[in-house]
């Protein structure tokens, strides 16, 4: 496969109702961000992968709604991928293998969800787990991190730690979010503040939650013969991957999440990755809910097994850490969950293009990104590099 490097990134202003623009006008927002930022005209894009969440938008195929936003209306080709909560970066992952394919040299990934539209998006949550089983008690994203939180706290045996542990990521995120023009919450929230908020399912409580917000991202993907020639701003793809497991949860030990440190695993191998920790300067985790964040500092090799909140009591990954997770203020910030895995892969890009303004990591040369999605069951993950190598431990 060829050398590819992102060289364009739009994000939309992320709010909980854009009633201000129509669905086509919000998506037009990130792509012409996207174009802007990469000199390009549309009639310079391939190839076009488009994804969303249809249900959460309440609109059939809103690929044709969105075409002329997009360029579509060019006759270009378009392929749409929805793969739950992953949709986002599933999309990134496609527009990738497609640039690196060498079928095409510049590829754009576009998504644009308004959860707004919908009426409830747990009802839509309920459908994705066993019908038989958990569909009937009503379970969702909600329930599913509950599960997981509560497992967590057995196995660590120190339910209080945890706790305190999941409000630290709900503050860190809500308020690191304040240097984010894009994000869609934007209030401090002290750690206080947090331990005190509403419980929703035991533990899980209102602040370790993420919102759901209207929004839109793009993200221009070019070949290594393109991107050298297009832009001198660039945020080189190392390695990209996902994974897929059962979404039966009765089998799964919810304390960990065995498939994403799987796949973390085969994507540093490619990647050239041998010291995570001190290999990666910046990461973007989808963090749902508070709990999932912790998880993820396990998974992806920032820290070993039942130690994830040693980072949080120790600082490390404040944004003034020494290895900032969630910059942007995270899923718990803004969430418009079709395009959420995408606006990360964007966060992401812009770390180690330098261009990400006052959430900006100094310094930023190797990124990751990652979205999960379904029950639990889908992971994708991406290493961005400002160089074609990585840097050495």
């Amino acid at each position: 496969m060829n050398r590819t490097a992102i060289i364009g990134v739009g994000i939309s202003r992320c709010g909980h109702r854009r009633d201000d623009v129509t669905h086509p006008e919000l998506v037009y927002e990130a792509v012409r961000e996207a174009l802007d930022m990469a000199g390009l005209w549309i009639d310079e894009v391939d190839c076009i992968v488009y994804g969303t969440m249809d249900p959460f938008d309440g609109i059939l195929a809103p690929e044709k709604w969105d075409g002329e936003a997009m360029g579509v209306g060019r006759l270009k080709p378009m392929i749409k991928v929805t793969t739950g909560g992953t949709t986002g970066m599933s999309i990134a992952l496609t527009a990738y293998t497609l640039a690196s394919s060498g079928l095409f040299d510049v590829v754009m990934a576009v998504s644009g969800q308004r959860v707004s539209e919908n009426v409830e998006a747990q009802k839509v949550l309920n459908l994705a787990v066993d019908p038989f089983h958990d569909r009937p008690f009503g379970i969702g994203a909600i329930a599913a991190a509950a599960f997981q939180a509560s497992s967590y706290m057995h196995r660590l045996g120190d339910s209080r730690r945890v706790e305190e542990a999941m409000a630290m990521v709900s503050s860190k995120n809500r308020t690191v979010a304040l240097r984010n023009p894009k994000a869609h919450l934007k209030r401090p929230l002290t750690v206080e503040e947090a331990l005190r908020s509403p419980l929703l399912i035991w533990p899980i409580k209102y602040s370790d939650s993420c919102p759901s917000s209207d929004g839109s991202a793009a993200v221009i993907f070019a070949s290594e013969r393109a991107a050298k020639r297009i832009s001198d701003r660039r945020a080189w793809v190392l390695a990209a991957d996902t994974i897929s497991d059962s979404y039966y949860w009765g089998s799964k030990d919810l304390s960990v999440w065995d498939s994403l440190a799987i796949l973390a695993r085969r994507v540093y191998k490619r990647a050239g990755i041998t010291d995570p920790r001190r290999q990666i300067d910046t990461a973007e985790l989808y963090d749902a809910f508070s709990i999932q964040e912790i998880l993820e500092y396990e998974a992806v090799g920032f820290a070993e097994k039942y130690k994830g909140t040693e980072l949080l009591f120790e600082g490390l990954t404040d944004f003034h850490g020494d290895l900032p997770v969630n910059a942007s203020g995270g899923v718990l910030s803004t969430n418009p969950i079709g395009a959420t895995g995408l606006i990360k892969t964007a966060e992401a890009a812009l770390q180690v293009m330098g261009a990400a303004g006052e959430h900006q990591v100094p310094d930023a040369q190797t990124s990751i990104a990652h979205a999960w999605g379904g029950a639990l069951q889908f992971h994708t993950l991406i290493v961005l590099s400002s160089e074609i190598g990585v840097k050495r431990p």
